[in-house]
């Protein structure tokens, strides 16, 4: 009997914490950019974590691109590697080999920022079920900057 009281304790306590305890997959999903002009989708990628650009605001060049490429799909231009410039941007994955740590967040693994061309060690930390930091750094954590991702609720 007294068995019987500890697990119907402990399975209430663990559904009582769950909303502030993240489990690995929580992260997995949509996520609106904190500027709202991209969305990144979370995905599995072997055990590890990955993001991809889901959507941009501004997916294509402007009518008038200096470069003449108005009209068609932006690219990532500015890959140091010459060889990877042509890569339309809506698809390119830009979070890598994330790990999940316990305790709301996920580490070890690297951000690609398209903008600039760099890549930068990250750590990533869920907040609420629907707020993500994302955090990209060079060398510490403290030489680096957090963005703040909103899950994309499903209107259906």
């Amino acid at each position: 009997m007294i068995k019987r009281i500890l697990l119907a304790l402990l399975f209430s306590l663990s559904i009582a914490i769950r909303p502030t305890l993240a489990f690995d997959d929580d992260i997995l999903g949509l996520w609106d950019t904190e500027e709202k002009d991209a969305v990144i989708e979370m995905f599995k990628c072997g055990q590890k974590y990955c993001g991809r650009i889901f959507w941009v605001k501004e997916p294509n060049y402007s009518a008038g691109d200096k470069n003449g490429k108005g009209g068609r799909p932006i690219l990532d231009d500015n890959n140091p590697d010459a060889n990877l410039r042509n890569r339309p941007i809506v698809g390119l994955q830009i979070i890598n080999d994330f790990s999940f740590a316990g305790d709301n967040s996920w580490t070890e693994g690297n951000i690609y920022d398209p903008e600039r061309g760099k890549a930068y060690s990250g750590r990533m930390n869920l907040t609420s079920q629907n707020s993500l930091n994302v955090r990209g750094y060079i060398l510490i954590p403290l030489l680096g900057r957090t963005t703040t991702w909103t899950r994309r609720v499903s209107t259906n």
